[in-house]
């Protein structure tokens, strides 16, 4: 216990010190003397970072802030990884009121702050840049706020060379690594619009992508996206390389058209050109099943990055090898423009909740193969999904992992693959018209919104008119699958079988049907037998001897069928 006391120590001596710099800062704002302005102004040197990837306490993230918009004006350099930024935010003060607007920033050095337009003070420690809110302000006004800092990125914004030796920038925030090269309210509960504002020498010959739409800027040098629409700041990225750009076509529906583009590297541009036939055509199909495209425009970016793909609101980038050896990455394209619609448009508020993004994209993606290649082209991928989640070891863990401290570690297979196949069970239950009027209900009251799971839950009962409780208690809130080992026997006319779940006693007992199908001498006999219960014993007509038995055929259920016998009932 002597360790645990020592660490509750440590931080709440820390703790008090944080809360002694603040109130500081609170003498120096309550006067207004040329010493206070400089002391106000002195820039903090460039700090170590703060490890990425580590969840916040349980609880509202910034509470009493609302981020409304981030302007971000940043220079990149030719050479090394210095780079220079500014950031105008727009923060609506919220009930409950709190006095100090706290943002996230890490490994920058911080040179002057405004609040309202006045040079303010400000406390910068632990990848939080603290703030005081003027006392003139109440709950509904607008705090607005300027932050100039410098330095050399640690993450986030990732500058160096592509794999030709050209030297490009690329942001890649996720979970929470937007605060390694900008100020923000760094957590998905949060969207914003945002424009950037970047600047590249035109002697260096690149371009610049971002989020939104391209503003003109007036300059050779700079470049203006501006998106309209509020997003989580994980996808919030600027990228800068030597692009080879390409129309792929252009989906206008509604009166409203998307211009669907490839910005690939010069050298790799004839090589990944393939992976992207069907681009337009997978956002015509998302538009017409779920809602239209709720962006500007949709780029498809080769990128330079730490973790490879990643679904920026109408930017996506792509990890730079597979493209430039011509890899088939077709399904990887499908998955991050289903993002734009599910984990970009509708955001998880909380990472736990991520299969509301990452599942909805895997499973979104498979159906556009079914739709386009037919039903075998869903099979297979399913299929895969099956495999990858069976093989990953992640089945000991619920889907929604209330208390999971490392963020990197939710990039696993039940936010992917299983959560995949807890919507393709949703759909095979509910048949295919209450399941896409549920999902299209789900999309459209949170468009633009966060959610959590309980919403996803609420559309689909009420298109249903169907309680989802326990299957959603079940499948999301609890580890693992049916394990079923299955026993049969016939006689007279009848089959005779018994299904038992034999997963861990840990796990819950599920509750789903199953096909049970029979090969006989005058064909298939296809029946459906609910497992409701650990054991379960069945009768069912079959006038003939089988000659085989299949359980789940059509794979409807993620499940395991660990043994098929024939002979003595147990």
């Amino acid at each position: 216990m002597r360790t645990v006391y020592s660490l509750i120590s440590v931080r709440l001596s820390a703790a008090r010190i944080r809360a002694a710099r603040l109130a500081a800062a609170v003498l120096l704002a309550s006067c207004c003397s040329p010493t206070t302005e400089l002391l106000a102004q002195q820039a903090v040197e460039e700090p170590a970072p703060i490890a990425a990837g580590v969840a916040p306490p349980p609880g509202p993230y910034a509470p009493g802030f609302d981020a409304l918009h981030y302007d971000v004006q940043i220079v990149l350099p030719d050479t090394g990884s210095f780079m220079q930024g500014s950031m105008s935010g727009a923060f609506r003060i919220v009930a409950p009121r709190h006095d100090t607007l706290s943002l996230d920033l890490t490994g920058l050095s911080v040179a002057r702050v405004r609040v309202g337009g006045a040079a303010a003070p400000f406390v910068y420690d632990a990848g939080k840049l603290q703030l005081i809110v003027p006392s003139g302000l109440d709950t509904g006004d607008t705090l607005e706020i300027v932050v100039d800092y410098h330095g050399r990125p640690d993450d986030g914004l990732i500058l160096g060379r592509n794999i030709h030796g050209s030297p490009t920038a690329f942001a890649d925030n996720w979970p929470n690594r937007a605060r390694f090269w900008f100020p923000s309210i760094d957590h998905p509960s949060d969207k914003a619009t945002v424009r950037f504002d970047v600047r590249v020498s035109p002697e260096s010959g690149r371009q610049v992508i971002a989020n939104g739409s391209l503003e003109p800027s007036g300059e050779e040098s700079r470049t203006r996206w501006i998106t309209t629409r509020p997003i989580p700041t994980y996808t919030m990225v600027v990228g800068a390389a030597e692009f080879d750009v390409e129309t792929v076509g252009t989906i206008c529906l509604d009166g409203a058209c998307t211009e669907v583009t490839t910005w690939l590297f010069p050298p790799d541009a004839e090589a990944g050109a393939p992976s992207f036939r069907r681009a337009a055509e997978m956002v015509e199909y998302y538009s017409t099943l779920i809602a239209p495209f709720p962006y500007a425009k949709l780029a498809h970016v080769q990128s330079s990055t730490r973790f490879g793909g990643m679904e920026n609101v109408s930017a996506i980038f792509y990890p730079e090898q597979p493209i430039s050896e011509g890899r088939d990455i077709e399904l990887t394209v499908a998955h991050e423009t289903a993002h734009q619609w599910f984990g970009d448009a509708v955001t998880e508020s909380d990472w736990n909740h991520l299969w509301l993004s990452e599942g909805f994209a895997s499973y979104f993606a498979a159906l556009f193969f079914e739709q386009v290649d037919g039903p075998a082209a869903l099979r297979s991928i399913m299929d895969g999904y099956l495999e990858s989640y069976l093989g990953s070891g992640a089945s000991s863990q619920p889907i929604v992992a209330e208390t999971q401290e490392n963020l990197f570690d939710l990039l696993n297979a039940n936010n992917y693959s299983k959560a995949a196949w807890v919507l393709h069970m949703l759909r095979n239950q509910l048949g295919d018209g209450t399941f896409f009027d549920g999902v299209g209900m789900y999309y459209r009251a949170h468009e633009h919104e966060t959610v959590l799971t309980d919403d996803f839950r609420r559309a689909l009962e009420s298109a249903s008119g169907t309680s989802l409780e326990g299957f959603f208690a079940r499948w999301l809130y609890q580890p693992g699958h049916p394990r079923l080992a299955v026993a049969w026997s016939w006689q007279n006319g009848e089959a005779s079988l018994v299904l038992r779940q034999t997963q861990p006693d840990d796990w819950p007992v599920f509750d789903f049907p199953v096909d049970i199908l029979f090969e006989t001498p005058s064909g298939p006999i296809r029946e459906v037998v609910e497992v409701d219960a650990r054991r379960v014993e069945v009768r069912l007509e079959v006038p003939e001897r089988p000659t085989d038995l299949s359980i789940d055929p059509d794979g409807r259920v993620l499940m395991e069928v660990v043994s098929i016998e024939t002979g003595t009932l147990r």
